[in-house]
C-alpha cells in the first residue's frame, strides 16, 4: 500500500466517534461494545483504545462534541439578531428546534438515552449548554418582561417545550422544512404567553 492509501485510511478520532453514533443510535448504549464499532470500520478493539479509554468515554466525547455544535449555534444566533428582545427570542426557539430535527441522532444520543453510571461523562456538557440556552433567553426576556427573566422556572419550561416538540418528530421521516410551519406555530405560542 502506497504512503498515500495508508493515510487515507487511517483510523482517525472522528471517523470512530460518527461510526459510534449511529450504531448507539441504532442499538442503544448497552448493546454497542468497542468491539463493534472496530469491526464496523475494520480495524481491532485495541485501534479504538489510542483514542478513548473505555465506551463511557467515546459517548462522553461524542456529546459533548454534539453540545458544542448546539453552543456555537446559539452563540450565533444571540450575536447576528439584531434585536435582543422578542425577535431574538424566535430565533433561538426556532434554532433549537431546527437543530434537533436536522441532527435526530445527535439530539437523541444528548437528550433521550439514559442510562445508568453516564451522568457524570455528560453532565457537564449538558449543564453548561443549558446555562447558555438560559442566559440568552434571560437576556431577551429582560426586554420583553424583566419579571419573567427572572423565573428560573419558567425558562426550564420553555427549553423543556422546545424540547418535546423535537422529540415528537425525532423518530418521524419529516424534516424540518417538512414541519417548519408547525415549528413557528408552536414558538409563536410560547411568545404570546411570555409578553
Amino acid at each position: 500500500m502506497s504512503p498515500r492509501k495508508a493515510v487515507e485510511h487511517e483510523l482517525s478520532r472522528q471517523r470512530i466517534l460518527d461510526a459510534a453514533r449511529q450504531q448507539f443510535v441504532e442499538h442503544g448504549y448497552r448493546d454497542v461494545s468497542m468491539r463493534s464499532i472496530a469491526k464496523q470500520l475494520g480495524y481491532s478493539p485495541g485501534s479504538l483504545y489510542y483514542h478513548f479509554r473505555e465506551k463511557a468515554d467515546l459517548f462522553s466525547a461524542m456529546t459533548a462534541e454534539d453540545f458544542h455544535r448546539l453552543d456555537n449555534l446559539l452563540e450565533e444566533v444571540v450575536s447576528t439578531s439584531p434585536n435582543p428582545g422578542r425577535e431574538r427570542l424566535e430565533l433561538i426557539f426556532l434554532s433549537f428546534i431546527r437543530f434537533g430535527l436536522e441532527n435526530k441522532r445527535s439530539f437523541e444520543l444528548m437528550f433521550l438515552i439514559r442510562e445508568p453510571g453516564l451522568e457524570c461523562y455528560t453532565s457537564q456538557a449538558n449543564t453548561a449548554s443549558y446555562e447558555k440556552f438560559s442566559n440568552a433567553v434571560k437576556e431577551s426576556l429582560q426586554m420583553i418582561n424583566a419579571d419573567r427573566a427572572k423565573d428560573v422556572q419558567l425558562i426550564w419550561v420553555l427549553f423543556l417545550s422546545l424540547h418535546g416538540f423535537v422529540s415528537f418528530y425525532i423518530h418521524s421521516p419529516q424534516t424540518y422544512e417538512d414541519i417548519a410551519m408547525l415549528a413557528d406555530v408552536h414558538v409563536q405560542l410560547l411568545l404570546r404567553g411570555l409578553t
